[in-house]
């Protein structure tokens, strides 16, 4: 299930390599608590090697025409579906999600090859009379440099590929940092990469338990001109202040705090389905899961209960096993703080309709739980709650419902369901949020524009904008 060609090696200039220092990275499985691999552990030497791979590589690949990179592209998604299977089954015992779950992530991760395999020939340019007459307005846009990449552990396929695939699209080199909670799959990935003919150097992955020092280094070295960072809203903060010292063009997919917004005149059936899809897909542990689930009161009642049942069915168990509804989230760490969430409401006021505990046994797991009459003010409506948690809130009107699901400093996703067209756009131009998903559980598309508001980040993945996340716009003034 693990290879050892990335057993205790770094991915720099095409060739896996060990590390300066000898102390690796143990990588565990959250099911069980046992080591899978160790991996490398880079220095600060080790990442600006792999700035140098990613310079050197850089005016090559820029000169590497579109239909080329398109090619290169599109052989890594082939390659992705060819091995979707494997890459499920790693990502399942790194990352401890259901399998079912790990394999419709595949699914999505190799979906940005494919996208920007076709955008990748789209790099339109424009062209038009500046107003005066005095002159042609020509624009272009160029690859805007060496890209520093930095993903999170939660989806550790899809979050490479949504920043890889873009970024070599429009020309650029990178260096990937992903999370050390799992690395595996991003070493995986960057096999097919090589095999797909991507040149040495154009894509570098490196890892490090000592995240701080690395990424300063790169973030302090001037041929790094692009930082795409997907994590906590917190340290994304780090990450900006430490980007303006080289005024770093930033791309930020932070926190989210996801309002579930269901109108008394919503379809229960669809609504609850999507309740689940939302909630529950990666075990509750995504930016863009179902935090907060304001129910209009007439069918709160009928919609917590069948919403109890629906949780209780969840089998829970290791990820890798086909049954599995819910794995484990991925640490213990993950579990206090969720445990914490719901015993502080549950001490507020709260009931517990179904769950409320971690289970008392090897791994890092919490039932799924339904919340109902949680405290105004509870912790777990002002942060993330990052696990298979569902609170119900009770709502009387449409204003209401606005203003509670705005009262927050994030913005990243939120869920309407109602059979009224006009009141679900009313409601979802209104809503603070960069994404709105009408009587629908997922948003996440590769051909559309994935990214939030206040809190919630800079800039947008997918669709074509993601593209020109790593491009700039030359402006060149001419007469003829």
């Amino acid at each position: 299930m693990t290879d050892s060609v990335y057993d205790n090696k770094l991915f720099i200039g095409g060739a896996w390599r060990a590390a300066s220092r000898e102390h690796a990275i143990d990588v565990v499985n959250p099911s069980d608590g046992s080591l899978l691999l160790k991996v490398a552990n880079a220095s600060a030497d080790d990442a600006i090697a792999a700035v140098d791979a990613a310079a050197d590589a850089a005016a090559g690949w820029a000169a590497t025409a579109p239909r080329r990179r398109s090619e290169i592209l599109r052989k890594c998604y082939e390659l992705m579906v060819r091995d979707a299977e494997s890459l499920a089954q790693l990502i399942s015992l790194e990352n401890g999600k259901a399998l079912k779950d790990a394999r419709g992530e595949v699914a999505y991760a190799a979906e940005f090859f494919r996208w920007f395999a076709e955008e990748a020939v789209r790099i339109n340019g424009d062209l038009s009379i500046a107003p005066s007459g005095a002159n042609r307005i020509l624009v272009q846009y160029q690859p805007i440099g060496v890209a520093l990449l930095i993903t999170p552990w939660n989806f550790p396929a899809a979050m490479a590929t949504r920043k890889i695939a873009p970024a070599l699209a429009a020309g650029c080199t990178c260096v990937l940092k992903p999370a050390t909670a799992t690395p595996l799959t991003a070493y995986a990935v960057a096999k097919i990469l090589a095999e797909a003919g991507v040149p040495d150097g154009v894509v570098n992955v490196i890892t490090s338990s000592t995240t701080s020092e690395v990424v300063d280094a790169m973030l302090d070295d001037p041929r790094v001109r692009k930082l795409s960072f997907t994590g906590s809203t917190e340290v994304g903060r780090v990450l900006l202040r430490k980007a303006a010292d080289q005024v770093i063009h930033s791309s930020m997919e932070l926190g989210g705090n996801a309002p579930f917004v269901v109108f008394d005149d919503a379809d229960l059936d669809k609504a609850l389905e999507g309740a689940m899809i939302a909630k529950m897909r990666n075990g509750g542990e995504a930016c863009t899961a179902a935090n907060r689930i304001y129910v209009q009161r007439g069918v709160a009642e009928e919609f917590a209960r069948r919403l109890t049942e629906k949780m209780q069915s969840l089998k829970v168990g290791p990820g890798v096993n086909e049954d599995t509804d819910c794995g484990p989230l991925i640490d213990a760490a993950a579990v206090n703080k969720v445990a914490k969430l719901v015993d502080e409401a549950v001490s507020g006021g709260a009931k517990v309709l179904c769950g409320g505990k971690a289970l008392d046994q090897d791994g890092c797991f919490y039932l799924p739980t339904v919340l109902t009459d949680v405290p105004a003010g509870a912790a777990m409506e002002r942060e993330e709650i990052f696990g298979p948690v569902a609170p119900i809130y009770v709502f009387d009107t449409e204003d209401e419902a606005i203003a509670r699901a705005n009262d927050t400093e994030y913005g990243l996703v939120a869920y309407v369901y109602t059979r009224d067209l006009a009141r679900g756009l009313r409601v979802s131009e209104k809503l603070e949020a960069g994404m709105l998903a009408l009587n629908r559980g997922l948003v996440s598309d590769p051909a559309a524009p994935f990214g939030g508001t206040k809190q919630s980040g800079l800039g947008r993945e997918g669709a074509h904008h993601g593209m020109l996340e790593f491009m700039e716009a030359k402006y060149i003034a001419t007469d003829w």
